[in-house]
């Protein structure tokens, strides 16, 4: 007896699971319908709590009378055949929603019975969740503009069909650079440059001049100084705000330069974090000071430039010019290292930061050098983002307005200050 109800132990749960979140659900679909069109649904708050308990009692008589709860499921799609066929004949909406809850509902027992509990319960999350989420949606893709599908639909055709169908075979002779080593640098950058470029279009399209000085830095950080130093001019008040979302572009940079250490070279990632997280560290408190140092006065510090938002990071242009980037670093490097040795690698990483760092770095984080070590690719990054922080000053200080300048500099020599001191316990 006591053995009997010990067992039943995992089914009662599994009742009170499906039925119990069936009902919320209920609640959350029938409730939500305004009284005028509660008429056009079938049943009310409970019925999901029915379909539920329907399929768990069916699905535990499979023992008793086989495929029943196959049975089941076929008789309650007629009965919502029957159900919609009425509501279109009536020339009510045609929406299918309620329908598919109802069957999703009914199959709510099977995956707590044939799937672990964790994963039922992100199934059942999801469900609600989309069930809650349907204006949101609708306001959504109103939103959303054609060529951005033809955006992700690029993406994907990029990651998830080009990339495994390249070849991994080295290009050039003792040069560590392959088609697929090409392609997948050029799919990374592309992510984390869409990942901002998704969130700046649709997450926060009103977000404030710091905001989108932090994910201008997850795209380009340089592109980010360039565009909101110039916005500075137009500005008369709070010139603090703008070098503070400068310096939160640069705080990003860092973060996506080590995002890019872990994904290609997980080994260089471990060596190389402590100096990330005084970077970062260093890069928000002097962006969190200089911010309030001067508070708004009328908040034109707060207009967004515009033209950070809109460029596409897809574009077939811009993959080219990395791919051929890519190529050429690859090259210098080899033959840096042959010619010159460490120092004269030292001296291109030091230029290379007046360009595009991002070809440079993946190069060596991808490519497997012989005479380069773990401690000199360490070095090497930390030199190319020095230079390249040099520049972004520089054109701060030239394309801003005067006021903003100062703290520019402020700024930039702390972090850069930060940046060498780190440089010199690399080279140790």
């Amino acid at each position: 007896m006591n053995t009997e109800f010990g067992d039943l132990g995992p089914v009662v749960l599994q009742l009170i699971i499906s039925v119990g979140f069936a009902f919320l659900l209920g609640m959350e679909v029938f409730i939500k319908t305004p009284d005028e069109n509660r008429k056009y649904l079938y049943g009310s708050e409970r019925t999901f709590a029915f379909i539920a308990l329907l399929g768990f009692i069916l699905l535990r008589s499979e023992n008793i009378v086989p495929h029943i709860f196959l049975a089941g499921l076929i008789g309650l799609a007629l009965l919502f055949m029957v159900y919609y066929y009425h509501k279109v004949s009536q020339g009510e909406n045609e929406g299918i929603t309620i329908i598919l809850l109802g069957l999703i509902v009914y199959s709510f027992p099977m995956v707590i019975q044939q799937f672990p509990m964790w994963f039922s319960m992100l199934v059942i999350v999801i469900v609600m969740i989309l069930a809650e989420v349907k204006d949101q949606v609708k306001n959504f893709a109103r939103k959303v503009y054609t060529e951005d599908f033809l955006t992700l639909a690029k993406f994907v055709f990029l990651s998830g069909v080009i990339l495994p169908l390249v070849p991994d075979k080295e290009i050039i002779t003792g040069v560590p650079v392959s088609p697929y080593k090409l392609w997948l640098a050029i799919v990374v950058i592309s992510a984390i440059s869409y990942m901002s470029y998704i969130m700046r279009k649709y997450v926060f399209p009103k977000a404030g001049l710091l905001l989108t000085g932090i994910l201008g830095g997850l795209y380009s950080s340089t592109a980010t100084t360039f565009i909101i130093a110039k916005k500075s001019k137009e500005a008369t008040d709070a010139p603090s705000h703008y070098a503070a979302a400068i310096l939160a572009a640069t705080g990003l940079m860092f973060l996506r330069v080590y995002l890019l250490i872990v994904v290609f070279n997980p080994a260089l990632s471990m060596h190389m974090l402590p100096y990330f997280l005084v970077l970062v560290a260093v890069s928000i408190v002097v962006t969190f000071i200089i911010y309030k140092i001067a508070p708004k006065q009328d908040g034109a510090a707060e207009a967004v430039p515009a033209e950070v938002s809109h460029q596409n990071p897809l574009e077939l242009k811009v993959a080219l010019i990395f791919g051929v980037l890519y190529v050429v670093f690859s090259l210098l490097t080899k033959y840096t290292m042959e010619f010159y040795g460490h120092s004269g690698l030292n001296v291109l990483s030091f230029i290379v930061g007046f360009t595009d760092i991002d070809p440079f770095l993946l190069n060596m984080f991808q490519g497997k050098y012989t005479d380069i070590t773990v401690a000199i690719i360490s070095a090497a990054t930390l030199q190319a983002i020095v230079s390249n922080n040099i520049l972004k000053m520089f054109y701060a200080m030239t394309l801003g307005s005067k006021p903003m300048r100062k703290f520019i500099l402020i700024g930039f020599s702390a972090i850069i200050a930060t940046n060498l001191i780190l440089l010199f316990f690399a080279y140790r």
